[in-house]
This record gives structure tokens, C-alpha cells and sequence, in this order.
């Protein structure tokens, strides 16, 4: 899944729920279950997502919503091979870039 987001410092959970097609609930449920999501939150207790946040969500987003992994299995799946989790998870992105751009090529001949 490819997420659209401007280059911003924070991003706010709306623009990161509809970047990612899920519901406000679900990005908050996620804060509690993983440890790896660490949003600010300013005196009024909204959440503000720093790049990083994004880049662990859609990580997430990828183990539990792509292939089917239960929450349980995400977490000591990020727990023990995280390193080669984040390495394949970043070939699959750059594949999924390379695909849309040639059919953005292909499109327009």
C-alpha cells in the first residue's frame, strides 16, 4: 500500500486514518497495542504522528491487514526479525512504486 502524505514534521491521526483507509479507532487501538508507536500528544491529548510513527504504521498496516498476521503474531514478529521484516517490507515498497509508475507509463501510451 502506497500512503500519500505531504512532507510535514507531525501529521494528525485523521490525516493518517484516511492516508490509510482505516478508521481514527483503529490507529489508536494499534498506539495501544504496539510499543513501536510513540505519537506526541499536546495538553489537549491530541495525537500528532512524527514520520517515523508512519513509517512503523505502515509496517503494521502491511503484516496485519496485507498477510493476515493475528496482532499477536505482528508483535513477536517485529520483536524478534525486525530488521529483516523492515529490509523486505522496503523492497516491497520500492516494487510497489516501480509497478505504478509503469502503469502511469502505460496508461498514457
Amino acid at each position: 500500500m502506497h500512503v500519500d502524505l505531504p512532507e510535514k514534521l507531525y501529521y494528525s491521526i485523521g490525516e493518517v486514518s484516511k492516508a490509510f483507509g482505516v478508521n481514527n479507532s483503529l490507529i489508536r487501538f494499534w498506539e495501544k497495542e504496539f510499543d513501536v508507536l510513540q505519537p506526541k500528544k499536546n495538553a489537549k491529548g491530541n495525537r500528532k504522528f512524527t514520520p517515523q510513527d508512519i513509517k512503523n504504521l505502515e509496517l503494521i498496516y502491511h503484516l496485519v491487514k496485507e498477510r493476515g498476521f493475528t496482532l499477536e503474531g505482528a508483535k513477536t514478529h517485529l520483536k524478534e526479525d525486525k530488521k529483516e521484516t523492515l529490509s523486505n517490507f522496503d523492497i516491497i515498497r520500492k516494487l510497489e512504486n516501480v509497478k505504478a509508475q509503469l502503469l502511469e507509463l502505460k496508461k498514457n501510451l
